[in-house]
Parts: C-alpha cells; sequence; structure tokens
C-alpha cells in the first residue's frame, strides 16, 4: 500500500511544523529542520518523535 501524495504534502513537522520532505525509497517524510525522519508503515505516516529516526549529518 502506497501513501496518498497530497496527504503527505500536506502534512508538516510536529516538533517545528516545518515543511517535510516525502523519501519514497526509504518510505519516511523527512525533518531537515528537526533533523528527523518519521517513518510511513502501511501507507500511514507515524508522526511521532519516538518513533521518528535520527538523521545522519
Amino acid at each position: 500500500m502506497s501513501a496518498d501524495r497530497k496527504m503527505l504534502e500536506s502534512l508538516v513537522c510536529p516538533q517545528t511544523h516545518a515543511v517535510l520532505s516525502y523519501d519514497a525509497e526509504r518510505q519516511e517524510l523527512v525533518s531537515k529542520a528537526a533533523n528527523l525522519a518519521y517513518p510511513i508503515r502501511d501507507g500511514i505516516p507515524i508522526m511521532l518523535r519516538d518513533e521518528a529516526r535520527v538523521l545522519d549529518d
């Protein structure tokens, strides 16, 4: 199941309220402002800080 692109484009980072970028290969929403990547599982974005991956520099 793939995520709805329009829905993904309307989401913002829950921590910084910055725009997120969609990484289709990793199935993540990336917040460069928060240095986090939120996973998308079964087409559902998991927008919880505890579930996010810290980005490597």
